[in-house]
């Protein structure tokens, strides 16, 4: 009883820690992408040569580039540590399906579609002999008349 007591704790701190990773991993995705929409491209530094004072700024004369290129690398080093975090627990998680015992989906059979067999499709009837192709109804003559 103490033992699976144990490994419930473990899998749940397991599992706290999954979801505190993932959370951290889009975080930082999300502010990746920000400081890279932040960021100015090489040509946006040509109005700086002719005579825009940027030494005043609150980042120093290079501007706030150096920083913001220096606080995106930090940030992508901390994606690839958390993406590798989750491809560790997507591992060590289909390692602990494949102990259960379960099957593993690419293994697993792939059933053939049947075949439809040639009465199960509804035919249809064939035209009296007597009535010629036409696209016009054929209407009853006789009315009965009481």
């Amino acid at each position: 009883m103490l033992k699976n007591l144990v490994r419930y704790v473990a899998l749940r701190e397991i599992k706290m820690l999954e979801t505190v990773i993932i959370v951290v991993h889009l975080v930082v995705a999300i502010g990746v992408v920000g400081f890279v929409l932040i960021q100015q491209g090489k040509g946006a530094e040509t109005g700086a040569s002719f005579g825009s004072g940027a030494s005043g700024t609150v980042f120093g004369s290079q501007g706030s580039s150096s920083f913001l290129s220096r606080l995106t690398a930090v940030l992508a080093t901390v994606f690839f540590a958390t993406s590798l975090g989750l491809a560790f627990y997507a591992k060590d998680r289909a390692n602990t399906i494949s102990q259960l015992g379960l099957p593993d989906p690419a293994v697993l059979e792939v059933q053939a579609p049947v075949s439809v067999l040639p009465e199960d499709i509804p035919q249809v009837e064939d035209k009296a002999a007597g009535q010629a192709e036409s696209d016009v109804p054929v209407v009853d003559t006789e009315v009965d008349v009481e």
